[in-house]
């Protein structure tokens, strides 16, 4: 059975989860000591050289980075409509990809490190930053229900945990209601399932 390595409090492993619980895929769950630095251990080196997690095991497959896996699942176990493979219908989904390791990361994501786990970070710069991503998201999710092609794709997938769990990092959602009612859109999908925080 596949396997995911895995830490409950991680939104990048909530990705990994939801995208499984989403395609009704069943998996082995093998929880991490994070606190322990369990995921630093040469055991898990084996699986992933950088020590981070999640790492999904499937077979012989390895795949480490939750947005490599969200594209693992969707391409193997999914459709065409959680990642389309023409090109200009994946570049719309794949840049929110690069948008959730890149602006919703160095924002949000930093933010709750930070006020969460005690992660000495710049947490001025990185509440800045989350305000000019939810700003963006807040503008884009004005007219439509789904970041990209009028359904749910792995674009949402990837940018919802972080997106979800800024109050963690003390970034109130209050004003940004086309975000909020996106994450209650998401929370209605079948299959979906939460994490703490959310």
């Amino acid at each position: 059975m596949m396997k995911l390595y895995h830490f409950e409090l991680s939104g990048n492993c909530h990705k990994v989860r939801l995208m499984l619980s989403l395609l009704g895929v069943e998996y082995e769950q093998i929880l991490l000591d994070f606190a322990t630095k369990e995921h630093k251990s040469p055991q898990f080196i084996k699986l992933n050289p950088f020590g981070q997690l999640p790492i999904l095991v499937d077979g012989e497959i390895v795949v480490r980075d939750s947005h490599a896996i969200l594209i693992y699942l969707a391409q193997r176990y999914g459709n065409e409509n959680w990642l389309p493979t023409d090109a200009q219908s994946m570049s719309k989904v794949m840049q929110w990809l690069f948008t959730a390791a890149n602006y919703i990361r160095q924002g949000p994501e930093f933010a709750r490190l930070y006020h969460l786990f005690q992660i000495p970070l710049d947490v001025e710069l990185a509440t800045e930053k989350a305000a000019e991503v939810l700003k963006v998201f807040d503008e884009h999710l004005s007219d439509r229900q789904w970041l990209e092609l009028n359904r749910p794709t792995i674009a949402d997938v990837a940018c919802f945990p972080y997106i979800a769990l800024a109050p963690d990092g003390k970034i109130s959602l209050d004003t940004y209601l086309n975000v909020v009612a996106w994450i209650e859109r998401i929370k209605q999908l079948p299959g979906y399932i939460g994490m703490p925080g959310i």
